[in-house]
């Protein structure tokens, strides 16, 4: 088996509260996303772009998120107020991966945030290649309208992906995984 398939059957997700320093070096972090972008692209537009979360900028994160949250739910407990002003701090780095649709595009919006799944993905594997572990995690912050405010996104932009990025401090076990021969059948006329 090639070593490209043995990587594809054995990648997992680690849990981001897994997830500890160090997270990839600048070179190694620059040398992953440049591989993650090489993605297909029906129409060459580059349908996503990229923002790094780290160090204080995770916390200043989790802080605007627990605002959000407190005005759009005033009931909410402090400890679910808790859980979101830390979701962002357990791994090192977080990368949230952005569709940015062009919405004059003859290519349909669906294959645009395709595009950008698909980097999202490929930064999943090439974090475990390179020995680091990743979640992707998305969550209300990921469809709400206040919060790509917060990041800066225009109106066109949508998050499709926060990735956790860091070094396993667990070993996770695989989970159990479908029947391939439950998923595929083949079309006949």
């Amino acid at each position: 088996m090639s070593a490209a398939l043995s990587l594809l059957q054995q990648r997992h997700s680690v849990p981001s509260r897994q997830l500890g320093e160090p997270a990839p070096d600048e070179a190694t972090l620059h040398e992953l996303l440049e591989a993650a972008i090489r993605v297909p692209d029906h129409g060459k537009l580059v349908p996503f772009r990229l923002i790094r979360l780290q160090g204080e900028a995770k916390l200043a994160f989790g802080e605007r998120l627990a605002a959000i949250a407190t005005r759009n739910h005033p009931e909410m407990s402090e400890a679910k107020l808790e859980k979101e002003r830390t979701r962002y701090t357990f791994a090192p780095l977080v990368i949230a991966v952005v569709a940015r649709l062009q919405l004059d595009s003859k290519v349909p919006q669906i294959e645009q945030k395709l595009c950008a799944g698909n980097v999202a993905y490929n930064i999943l594997l090439g974090a475990y290649a390179l020995g680091y572990g990743a979640q992707w995690l998305t969550g209300w912050a990921a469809y709400d309208r206040e919060v790509a405010g917060a990041l800066g996104l225009a109106e066109n932009e949508h998050v499709v992906a926060f990735v956790h990025l860091g070094t396993p401090r667990i070993e996770v076990p695989d989970r159990e995984r479908p029947a391939l021969d439950e998923l595929v059948s083949t079309w006949t006329p």
